[in-house]
């Protein structure tokens, strides 16, 4: 059983709370780090959806870590200089603040990889398939978040069995992200070979997220069948769950817009107007009750999620989860 990662990010518990816009609250991730796992803090929630200064938040983080790690979410989409510009000078906030480990998505990593490794920081990508895996890589990523078909959010297609096979000859730790909601489901996961295991739909449905009680009711009610795709809110497919207000508004883009996001012209235009439209309408599902147009983002482990309860309960249920398997992979292997 490797423990890179482990050693990489100084957790007591392998388990990431992943980014969420704009579920990634300061109370949720506080109660992540005091607890021992590792909280990823997504800039855009922290700025914009919460008003919080970003140094102030890192640094609060850090006090109240406890065994835990606080991480920092780079989305490094070129879709517009000054989306890169803010997210280039968010990335050395962080690093002033002494934060050890990036998770990278939507481009070439090489520019944050090259600053976290001059600070002894590490920095893993968001993956869907090998191809992409391969160009992290060569951008000198040193481990990969391996988004399954069972993630919330911007999901993969491939199944979670199916994408280890196809990276675990790579030679760096892989996470699993994507259709875990409990600690049975945890273990099955390492026991595929992943080091540890993100998530992201369990931890809406805690009492520190701030996100509204109709949407972690949802969460609750929800089973895998009523998780689908829409590309009506970035362009490219996001899962959510399937609310009144999705089955009436449909879950493809329109014709022109369609065109639009093939044209090699066009495409980085129509994405950077998405992405401005979606900060505001995940923003707006996620902070007002059902009576409003809202896109709930969730992931098909809401089939194991039946109650909301507080963070502390989650990392202890899945700490003792990992304790009694890694105890257990020690007795087999000695």
């Amino acid at each position: 059983m490797s423990e890179t990662f482990m050693k990489q990010t100084g957790v007591r518990i392998p388990l990431i709370c992943g980014a969420m816009y704009p579920c990634s609250n300061t109370e949720l991730m506080s109660a992540v780090v005091s607890s021992g796992a590792l909280a990823v803090v997504q800039p855009l929630s922290t700025v914009f959806a919460h008003k919080k200064d970003l140094r102030e938040t890192l640094r609060h983080l850090a006090e109240v870590s406890d065994g835990g790690c606080v991480g920092f979410n780079a989305l490094i989409e070129k879709s517009s200089k000054l989306y890169e510009d803010r997210m280039r000078a968010w990335v050395d906030i962080a690093l002033e603040e002494g934060v050890g480990f990036f998770v990278t998505a939507l481009g070439n990593p090489r520019w944050v990889v090259e600053k976290a490794h001059a600070a002894g920081a590490v920095v893993y990508h968001d993956v869907t398939e090998r191809k992409w895996a391969l160009k992290a890589l060569e951008g000198g990523v040193d481990g990969l978040i391996c988004v399954n078909g069972r993630a919330g959010g911007h999901a993969g297609a491939t199944p979670m069995e199916e994408l280890y096979e196809s990276l675990a000859d790579l030679g760096v730790p892989l996470v699993a992200a994507g259709g875990v909601g409990t600690p049975e489901q945890y273990v099955e996961a390492l026991k595929l070979g992943y080091e540890a295991v993100q998530m992201g739909t369990r931890f809406i449905a805690t009492r520190e997220c701030t996100a509204h009680e109709d949407y972690k009711q949802a969460i609750v009610d929800a089973e895998e069948d009523d998780i689908v795709l829409t590309k009506r809110i970035s362009g490219v497919p996001v899962s959510v769950i399937e609310t009144d207000f999705v089955r009436k508004v449909g879950t493809e883009v329109g014709p022109i817009a369609r065109r639009l996001l093939q044209s090699p012209r066009f495409k980085h235009w129509v994405r950077s107007y998405y992405a401005a439209r979606s900060v505001w309408s995940l923003a707006r599902g996620a902070t007002r009750d059902g009576g409003y147009n809202d896109y709930w983002q969730a992931g098909k482990s809401v089939s194991g999620i039946d109650e909301v309860i507080s963070v502390v309960q989650v990392v202890e249920e899945f700490g003792a989860a990992y304790r009694e398997y890694a105890e257990a992979a020690e007795e087999t292997a000695g």
